[in-house]
């Protein structure tokens, strides 16, 4: 009870990660630290290595205008995707509809859907207002490809007159010509971003006259694989280009060569950091494989530069291939530098050393990067300390620059290869190369040719490189290759990082802006800002208004891992807690009782303060908390972060609700009389807490009812009570007072004699539906007060895919969705509902990506699922199973591995069976099985009205590219929590509250706006100000005339 001190004794246990060597050595530390190093420390550095009396900056300016100027006046020679992007700019409605099209629509095998998406997202654009802008005739025609070959809207109409027709006609999308009009439209797209579908194709159009200025650098295009299938089938993508490509290098050397770029991610399903032991062993001899055989034909192999949380990865794999004894005397290697990483000028030194220690030099393709927004999203999602890429554009220009300048200090250990469609940084890399040294320019395919043709000359572009005159450069082009299906996603993040206003591409042919804004030394523009970080991009850990987003551990970053490896302790009572007496109860009771005036009278900032003190604790205690989770209730280290996180999001969002819900507010009265309304704590709460989140709902409830003003009665699962007992000693040293918090431990029968005590005012549980019933019985059945119940039960949660969803994206949610946590939580995927139409590929992948899971010790950073929580559990499970092999289809079933059969912890596979009807699912199964139901495309209102009949309604997933199913399945689907395109766990508080309605909750939610007012009475007063005798205020009014 509250008289116990629990932080008593230490036992430490190891948590286990792969240590990448090159993480270790001296050489590396810069790039270590420089991850997310601050911004405004590192831009400034950067601008001081730019500083050079030598550089001639009139000259840039005056070199890049001339550019540009060239560039405009040659626009109608142009590029169809650079005058596309001109025309369609992801600032109007037409270019975000063209680039939701070009990812979804060819993928897209049926007919139906193919119908609905075309309504979708053609009917809500105005392509006539497009008709004609353009001077190209690729615009134009793909604009009438998508007005479907002039038959929608005839010129002339107007505007509204003519989208109402074409809405008309799409609407009866069974005619073939619609659909064939505009994936007519998006092949047109599609060709002006590949090179070719096969490599033979793509060699075929570089040796036509057009492409012959050009070298060129061949990538296969395509997802990242999700399974060892598609691994291998990349490999040997990789493998038979590069003999294609080797056949036509006639040994020019690869600078002279055309080459191939190979990304690692499409070569390894896991390439993760928290797969780094498989990776190393796996991944390296395949690269190696491909890097020989690049080395035979003598052509260039460049690793293509990914997500910043797989940099380290990478460059230990990069590394073990560049010391590989077998690759002496090549020097074909090369690598992609992003200089929007706050990591690549350090980089650049790295690798430097490598080439001195490999004896080679390395190819180095500089790059801006082109996950910026993923980089962005991620690390605020993930709360982390600071962003891994700078927040500007000119913070990325100065970068890049920067790098460039590194670049060519090291000509003897690497090759500049500068990818820009930059005038000005063309011309800043002209006026830096003066003095003759060795380099090309690189481009994308489709893009930059204007630009490009001054710079190489008629018939040169395998130029000498030298940069004294601007038609005698070398230049590259980055040329995709692959099916128009593979190329998809490519083309879509092409549009998405040059279709930005921002994007020099999108604004060199706009004549609207003036070159001298497109000829801006970036280093100027960045000294001139009041603060270099953008003003409407926050860090990570201030991106909420009003309150500290959650502090988090960056496991991609090794100096945190090691130092999260040196706190991994669990701080434990000796001996788990007994049960206590029904005596003890009553005093427990009692104490909280008699304290809960004092408490209600608390002013409620104090009350607050008490819940902000408890996030510091919380965060400060973060590696403890997480190894006591972990080693009590099976988490895994990343789910060990997020439990910590979300119980700080609780301390702090309830801290600032309080404060607004709970301090009194005047309302409005006549004259001489004053009205006040405010919320006032219920009584004795009885918070009675799961064992699956026993840490972030345990705080989570106790919280919300000790700043709603109530004294509380905790009673955590008996599965994890010294998480709940950590936490309860932090509350009190946080400001709790011990009276007012009483900590009960015992099993159902305990929760059975508190509830049904008439002392108490409220219970807030989570757990079960039939539990939550027999507590609600309990309730009813006591003589007194009307209780409030607060309940959060489970579901039988569903997500919907149809035929227009990414199914690598499905694949990556389902995993997240029903399988992380061992499938043990309340939001967890019960039930795949897919369409007939792509589920046997959906099945295909997901049960590959299935194999590719780590199943064991949750101390391990490699475990993706750790065991369930007891024996209890597990027998429920095989009983489950047990049934479905006798009414369901198996699909797939992981094995467990043998340690883990040995270790007594109580695993469990997970598990995909395919069933023919919801009726086949009774009730919850709280373990990681997903079960798969097939729909067809005009069935999908009787599925929601089935998976509405069931009675639950938590969460909810789709994952369909028609914008206006989506919002129609989310209105109709009675979930608490519908998620679209996403996965459909890990709600964040504040952000998406959480809870249910029907068999799966009372309501409100969870971290929601409306929640502490169940909490809460309310009490309104009202005072005669005028029973003195007058009305003072009144009286005092001056006359008017």
């Amino acid at each position: 009870m509250s008289k116990v001190g629990f932080w008593i004794s230490v036992r430490r246990f190891t948590l286990r990660y792969f240590e990448l060597p090159l993480t270790t050595t001296e050489a590396y530390q810069p790039v270590l630290k420089a991850y997310r190093v601050d911004e405004t420390t590192h831009v400034r550095r950067l601008c001081q290595a730019l500083e050079n009396p030598t550089v001639d900056n009139a000259r840039i300016r005056e070199q890049a205008s001339e550019l540009v100027t060239t560039v405009r006046a040659n626009r109608a020679s142009g590029s169809g995707v650079d005058a596309l992007m001109q025309e369609y700019q992801l600032s109007s409605q037409e270019g975000v509809v063209l680039m939701c099209l070009a990812e979804a629509l060819l993928r897209t095998p049926d007919e139906a859907t193919v119908d609905r998406l075309i309504e979708d997202k053609l009917g809500s654009g105005d392509w006539q207002s497009h008709l004609g802008n353009s001077e190209s005739l690729f615009v134009n025609a793909s604009t009438w490809g998508l007005m479907l070959s002039g038959r929608i809207i005839q010129p002339g109409l107007p505007a509204k007159q003519g989208r109402s027709i074409f809405q008309r006609l799409v609407q009866r999308a069974g005619e073939p010509f619609v659909r064939q009009a505009v994936r007519h439209a998006m092949r047109i797209m599609a060709r002006q971003f590949v090179m070719g579908r096969s490599i033979d194709e793509a060699l075929q159009r570089a040796a036509t006259p057009e492409a012959s200025n050009y070298l060129h650098s061949y990538d296969m295009l395509g997802e990242a694989a999700r399974t060892r299938a598609d691994s291998l089938r990349y490999l040997q993508a990789y493998s038979g280009a590069i003999h294609a490509i080797g056949a036509t290098a006639a040994d020019q050397g690869p600078i002279k060569a055309p080459g191939i770029s190979i990304k690692l991610s499409a070569l390894h399903p896991r390439f993760e950091v928290s797969q780094g032991k498989r990776v190393m062993a796996e991944l390296t001899p395949r690269v190696l494989e491909l890097a020989r055989l690049a080395k035979h034909y003598n052509i260039g192999l460049t690793v293509d530069a990914e997500e910043a949380d797989r940099l380290d990865l990478t460059l230990a794999v990069f590394e073990q291939v560049a010391l590989h004894a077998s690759l002496a005397g090549w020097q074909g290697l090369g690598l992609a530098v992003q200089a929007y990483q706050k990591r690549a000028f350090d980089q650049l030194d790295w690798l430097a050393d490598l080439a001195d220690r490999a004896d080679r030099r390395l190819m180095i393709r500089l790059v801006k990067g082109a996950y910026w927004d993923t980089e962005i999203k991620r690390a605020q999602e993930r709360g982390l300390a600071g962003y891994p890429v700078f927040t500007r554009k000119q913070s990325t220009d100065v970068s890049y620059l920067a790098c460039a300048r590194k670049l060519l200090r090291y000509p003897a250990q690497l090759y500049p290869q500068f990818a820009t469609h930059n005038a000005y940084t063309v011309a800043a890399i002209l006026e830096y190369t003066r003095g003759g040294q060795d380099f090309e320019f690189q481009r994308l395919h489709g893009m930059g040719g204007p630009l490009y043709e001054q710079l190489t000359g008629t018939g040169t572009g395998t130029g000498t490189g030298t940069g004294t005159a601007r038609g005698t450069c070398r230049c590259r082009v980055y040329a995709p290759v692959g099916s128009h299906e593979d190329l998809l996603p490519y083309l879509v993040r092409r549009l998405l990082e040059n279709g930005a206003n921002s994007s020099f591409v999108n604004r060199i042919l706009d004549d609207r802006t003036p070159i001298v804004e497109l000829v801006t030394d970036p280093v100027a523009q960045v000294m001139s800002l009041e603060q270099i970080p953008h003003p409407q991009i926050p860090l990570p850990t201030q991106l909420f208004a009003d309150r500290r987003n959650a502090a988090s551990m960056d496991l991609s970053n090794f100096d945190t891992l090691a130092w999260l490896s040196s706190q991994w302790m669990v701080e434990h009572a000796p001996t788990a807690p007994k049960p206590v007496s029904a005596r003890e109860i009553d005093m427990a009771l009692a104490a909280a009782e008699n304290s809960f005036d004092g408490w209600a009278a608390t002013d409620v900032s104090v009350r607050a303060r008490c819940l902000e003190k408890l996030a510091e604790l919380l965060e400060a205690r973060m590696p403890a908390l997480m190894a006591l989770c972990s080693h009590e209730g099976g988490k895994t280290v990343a789910d060990g972060v997020a439990e910590v996180r979300e119980a700080v999001d609780f301390c702090r969002y309830y801290a600032v609700r309080a404060r607004e819900d709970f301090t009194p507010r005047p309302l409005p009265g006549p004259t001489g009389e004053h009205n006040q309304w405010q919320l006032r704590g219920r009584g004795v709460f009885v918070c009675i807490s799961p064992w699956n989140f026993p840490l972030a709902i345990f705080v989570g409830q106790v919280t919300a009812a000790l700043v709603a003003g109530n004294s509380v009665v905790a009673k955590p699962a008996e599965q994890t009570p010294q998480v709940a007992m950590a936490a309860v000693e932090l509350l009190y040293q946080a400001g709790a007072p011990r009276q007012v918090l009483q900590l009960i431990v015992g099993g159902a029968d305990v929760g059975a004699h508190l509830v049904s005590d008439r002392r108490v005012a409220g219970v807030a549980f989570t757990g079960s539906c039939a539990a939550a019933t027999a507590i609600n019985r309990n309730l009813a059945s006591r003589h007194g007060p009307i209780a409030t119940l607060i309940a959060e039960t489970g579901g039988l949660n569903a997500m919907l895919v149809d035929s227009s969803a990414l199914l690598e994206q499905v694949v990556a949610d389902v995993l997240q969705s029903g399988f992380q946590s061992a499938g043990q939580r309340c939001s967890a995927l019960r039930i795949l509902l897919v369409q007939d139409d792509i589920a046997d590929a959906l099945i295909s992948l997901l049960t590959g990506a299935m194999s590719e899971l780590c199943i064991g010790d949750p101390a391990d950073l490699a475990t993706d699922v750790g065991p369930v929580i007891d024996a209890e559990a597990l027998a429920t499970l095989n009983r489950h199973i047990q049934y479905l092999d006798s009414n369901a289809t198996l699909r797939k079933r992981v094995e467990v591995p043998v340690a883990g059969h040995d270790s007594g912890a109580c695993y469990f596979a997970p598990q995909l069976y395919e069933i023919t009807h919801l009726s086949q699912l009774r009730e919850e199964v709280f373990g990681p099985v997903v079960h798969l139901l097939r729909f067809r495309a005009d069935d999908i209102d009787s599925v929601i009205d089935a998976v509405n009949q069931t009675g639950y309604g938590l969460t909810f997933g789709i994952h369909s590219r028609i914008d206006s199913r989506a919002q129609a399945i989310a209105s109709r689907i009675r979930a608490g929590n519908v998620y679209i395109n996403r996965n459909m766990i890990g709600a964040v508080v504040g952000v998406q509250p959480f809870g249910g309605n029907g068999l799966s909750g009372t309501g409100p939610k969870a971290g929601g706006p409306l929640y502490l007012s169940r909490f809460a009475t309310e009490q309104s007063v009202s005072t005669n100000t005028a029973a003195a005798g007058g009305n003072a205020s009144l009286m005092s009014l001056e006359v008017s005339d």
